[in-house]
């Protein structure tokens, strides 16, 4: 239960599924896909889909890099969040977008998984939302040349420690892409 109490909406996040970002992702093509499988499951129920969207000076804003995989197309009515932190609370409209449609949990997907999937799901949780992160429909990339596990390993401690996080008043959970459930547990 969100300690947002008056926001009960589920929304689905879908982070920096950009072509440059996930070029070199680990299992690219069936991230990609579960993502997709969620979106059209959110738009079938109607759960909103927030699209967030990363920029910096190695991804420009407007170059083919900085676009959303051609898998992923995002409607014209779903919220998209363009952000230059890690965290996509920070610097953002995103806390408006989600009080504008009452969100007070959010199931997560995207990448990178050691950088902006990290920041936001621990922002989103430290804000008072309830934080699903759908274990197999987030990546990374191999960064095991600057010290860093390999991405297989990165991703599986990611949902190993998420799965276990509390915090008053707030559920944190990690779930497959088959058993999404957009409902409130």
């Amino acid at each position: 239960m969100s300690t947002l109490s008056e926001r009960p909406n589920t929304a689905l996040m879908v982070i920096d599924v950009q072509v440059g970002v996930v070029a070199e992702a680990h299992q690219r093509d069936a991230v990609v896909a579960n993502i997709g499988t969620l979106v059209d499951k959110a738009r079938q129920e109607s759960v909103p889909v927030v699209w967030v969207q990363h920029s910096d000076e190695d991804l420009a804003t407007g170059s083919s890099a900085w676009e959303y995989v051609p898998e992923l197309v995002r409607q014209e009515a779903e919220p998209l969040v363009h952000k230059t932190f890690g965290d996509a609370f920070e610097g953002t409209d995103l806390e408006d977008v989600l009080a504008g449609i009452g969100v007070g949990r959010l199931v997560v997907t995207g990448a990178q998984t050691d950088a902006c999937i990290r920041s936001t799901i621990h922002g989103a949780f430290a804000r008072g939302y309830d934080v699903t992160l759908v274990g197999d429909a987030h990546t990374t990339e191999d960064q095991s040349a600057w010290g860093a596990p390999s991405p297989d390993k990165v991703i599986a401690h990611t949902n190993l420690y998420w799965r276990y996080q509390t915090a008053p008043g707030r559920t944190a959970g990690v779930t497959e892409t088959k058993d999404v459930s957009f409902s409130a547990d």
